[in-house]
């Protein structure tokens, strides 16, 4: 696998370590709530980072790329 599988695998499984969302992964979390921290300002690291990435991904309808990665 290349680098890039293993980020979106990492993404894929990334779960929120806080907040009203705690423990969901971010794949599952609503477009509404990135939309919102868009406009507030992204955590810095590492979260931040993961959360950009998915944000661009559900505003562009292409979380269903991701769902299958998750692990059981």
């Amino acid at each position: 696998m290349t680098g890039n599988n293993h980020h979106l695998i990492e993404l894929a499984n990334y779960k929120m370590p806080f907040g009203r969302f705690k423990g969901k992964y971010l794949v599952h979390i609503p477009e509404a709530y990135y939309i919102w921290y868009k406009g507030k300002g992204f955590p810095q690291g590492k979260l931040g980072r993961m959360m950009q990435e998915m944000h661009e991904i559900k505003v562009n309808g292409l979380e269903y790329l991701l769902t299958p990665l998750i692990k059981k």
